[in-house]
């Protein structure tokens, strides 16, 4: 039997030398007053016996590449016995037997750039140590609760001792403004494995619309989805939203188990992931071959607005112009429909056009479906810079129940949306294999069924 053939190349893989560039270029924000604790995920069960697949806390991969769960990373810039300190799981010949091959403190050493590792049971003994004369201790206090109360601890301890012995750290300072911001300009590499999960994951989106048809399961579409992730190495980047009719007004449904209608949209909302960065694509497509008038009006609307705000993306531009140039299409949109009433600079500022559109209109993406990076600095919309790169979603959406409304217009949920890289010049829409006006993605489902 032949293996199923890629329909993409893969990007080259990310090497030693991509993790300990990242690492200097932290060493740069946090300087060597400074140390950096993140920790590994856990494993976590499914039901007995069984865990969910593991998959990397992102800010740890980033600084590491390490794969396996329950380590911690420390960074100490400018340590002259060796900046990167890693705590992993000890090697364990029968817990290998059943779980694979665990890398241990030489494998740390030898294949993950670490200076120095030891096994877990050491980190409360080892960590005084690491962090004597360093001022500041950057970690992201919430995430887990018990490591924060033994690296809280650990510094009370060296505050009472530190009249015998160096100086205990003075302040515990998050990762917003160090790692994160590394995280929110991609690199070059970074872009190339961007670029091939909105690939894939376009030609998954293609798939699904091909194989549409009415009294077609949800479930259904999203193994088309899943079937072209799977042959590129990829898996579901989030949970995939395959919503038919009504179900596109549930932002977040994930129930994926009606039937799809003769009339019906169907939303689908999925991205793959590529070894760590995802793509996050939403499509609208109509179940019958052609929208209907009602479902027509709405989406190019949404479309017009999508368009607006992808003109937005460019450095130098505030991001929240993306939000502000889809909101003024949209609610201009609802009053020409008649779901709203007034000037649209007022129905704005009275926030009227949240009844129908009560979402944002884009998030950083990345490593993270809604990627680390802060929106604003200093109390004001951050610029657009290259290397960035944004969704740019806006939606219409009329609860069935909706009685505020002409009964032809209840039930539409329409989401249109693109992975959008910020350059020096013309926004990069890296998801734009997929169709999305409406002509072409009629033509593109006329096509499936000959």
């Amino acid at each position: 039997m032949n293996a199923p053939e890629r329909l993409f190349a893969p990007p080259a893989a990310l090497d030693r030398a991509v993790f300990a560039a990242r690492r200097r270029a932290l060493a740069d924000i946090v300087g060597t007053e400074g140390a950096v604790i993140v920790p590994a995920n856990r494993e976590q069960p499914r039901n007995r016996d069984v865990h969910f697949p593991f998959r990397q806390d992102s800010d740890f991969w980033y600084l590491t590449g390490f794969p396996e769960p329950d380590a911690i990373a420390v960074f100490l810039p400018g340590r002259e016995a060796g900046e990167l300190v890693l705590f992993v799981r000890p090697r364990d010949p029968e817990r290998e037997i059943w779980d694979g091959r665990r890398h241990g403190t030489e494998g740390a050493r030898e294949h993950f750039g670490a200076d120095e590792a030891h096994t877990l049971d050491a980190f409360d003994a080892q960590l005084p140590g690491l962090l004597a004369g360093r001022r500041n201790v950057h970690v992201q206090l919430g995430d887990r609760p018990e490591l924060d109360a033994r690296i809280t601890a650990c510094v009370q301890r060296m505050r009472e001792m530190s009249r015998r012995g160096p100086a205990a750290p003075e302040a515990l300072l998050g990762l917003d403004a160090s790692l994160h911001e590394l995280r929110l300009i991609k690199s070059a590499a970074e872009v190339a494995h961007m670029r091939f999960a909105a690939r894939v994951s376009a030609a998954a989106h293609i798939a699904a619309m091909r194989a549409v048809a009415p009294g077609v399961q949800e479930w259904q579409l999203a193994a088309e989805i899943h079937a072209v992730l799977a042959r590129h190495d990829m898996e579901p980047g989030y949970g995939s939203i395959v919503a038919a009719g009504a179900n596109a007004c549930v932002l977040h449904y994930v129930e994926n188990r009606a039937e799809v209608g003769t009339d019906d949209l169907v939303l689908i909302d999925a991205g793959g992931e590529y070894h760590g960065y995802t793509a996050d694509i939403t499509r609208t497509f109509p179940a019958g071959g052609r929208y209907g008038a009602e479902q027509a009006a709405v989406y190019d609307i949404v479309l017009a607005a999508q368009q607006a705000a992808i003109d937005t993306v460019r450095a130098g531009t505030p991001v929240a112009d993306m939000h502000e140039a889809a909101t003024r299409v949209l609610t201009q949109g609802m009053v020409d429909l008649g779901w709203l009433s007034g000037d649209v600079d007022g129905l704005i500022e009275q926030g009227e056009q949240r009844r129908y559109f009560m979402h944002g209109t884009g998030h950083w993406l990345g490593m993270d479906v809604h990627d680390v990076g802060r929106y604003r600095v200093d109390g004001d919309s951050r610029p657009f810079a290259a290397g960035m790169v944004t969704t740019v979603e806006p939606g219409l959406y009329v609860p069935p129940d909706d009685e505020r409304v002409d009964a032809r217009w209840r039930g539409i949920g329409i989401r249109i949306e693109d992975d959008v890289l910020v350059t020096d010049g013309e926004p990069d829409v890296l998801t734009g294999d997929v169709p999305k006006t409406r002509e072409a993605v009629e033509a593109l489902i006329a096509s499936a069924r000959g």
